[in-house]
């Protein structure tokens, strides 16, 4: 059993990672997760770690899960070190202990985050070995799939049939958490994942054993950061965007092609009621509001 541990904390969609001091033996300077040592079980002493170094009282804080050890180089010793997530329903932090400095950041940039030049040596922020490989052992990254436009619900429905079967991706099973298909996206899908390697060996990409997923062109560079893809994975109301007074052109229906204008809507039913343009005699005409496309909008 490992007597190190590193903790990650979230809140919201953000985890916090911490610099250490420029006095600290190990890794001076770096930013990290919350180091400690002792016994990675015994979550009430992990706890208290985490309130040392932040200020996070425990009451704020669940744990919910631990990942594997993995060995980290620390100077001339190899230690192994187990990373812990947690959730904090508070963002107040002090930094304290070893730290000097903090940072609530998205997961995507947790390896890759861009701080301010350390003080004297005019580089850009290190961190601790393996800091988003050991996140990514206990919580996910989120990844997006380039897809052909039209096929993304069958190339989801290829990725859960490859998880489910007992070949050879039993053992990335674990790894792929989730796959996202918003509806008003076309030509992408989300995977959620612990690592892109996983997301790389379930669609065969170059060089894999798994035989390349149909109409799936690639994964995209990189880890998609929560704060700019959460509002593409929300389902929108299909009246978002409209208001009274716009101009739409229907899309549907027996009025297809006709312009009109919007003088009534009405969000619960996601309806709109518009009078047409071409009509003789001005006449309210109610249509689903998915059935619109608004071409001039508001002033």
């Amino acid at each position: 059993m490992s007597d190190a541990f590193v903790v990650y904390v979230r809140h919201d969609e953000k985890v916090l990672i911490m610099q250490r001091a420029d006095e600290v033996a190990d890794f001076p300077g770096a930013w990290d997760g919350i180091y400690g040592i002792g016994n990675p079980e015994d979550i009430e002493a992990v706890t208290n770690r985490i309130t040392e170094c932040t200020g996070i009282p425990a009451e704020s804080l669940e744990y919910v899960r631990s990942g594997p050890a993995r060995g980290l180089a620390f100077g001339n010793r190899l230690n192994d070190v187990i990373p812990l997530l947690f959730i904090s329903d508070s963002n107040e932090v002090s930094s304290r202990t070893i730290y000097k400095n903090y940072e609530w950041v998205d997961p995507a940039n947790i390896e890759n985050y861009k701080s301010d030049t350390t003080e004297g040596t005019g580089s850009t922020r290190y961190a601790i070995p393996q800091i988003g490989a050991m996140y990514g052992d206990v919580a996910s990254f989120l990844y997006i799939l380039k897809t052909s436009i039209g096929q993304e619900q069958n190339v989801a429905k290829e990725i859960r049939a490859r998880l489910s079967g007992t070949g050879s991706l039993k053992d990335i099973q674990d790894e792929i958490f989730g796959v996202l298909v918003p509806g008003h996206v076309r030509g992408y899908i989300f995977v959620e994942a612990s690592a892109v390697h996983h997301v790389e060996k379930l669609i065969g990409m170059s060089g894999m054993t798994t035989t390349r997923l149909k109409n799936c062109r690639k994964v995209l560079p990189g880890v998609s950061p929560l704060e700019n893809t959460l509002s593409y994975l929300e389902p929108k109301a299909a009246t978002a965007g409209i208001e009274e007074g716009c101009i739409i052109e229907i899309s549907g229906g027996a009025f297809k092609g006709q312009s009109a204008r919007v003088i009534r809507v009405t969000e619960s039913k996601e309806e709109v009621t518009v009078e047409l343009f071409e009509a003789a005699v001005p006449v309210a005409l109610t249509v689903r509001a998915d059935q619109v496309r608004v071409t001039q909008r508001v002033e």
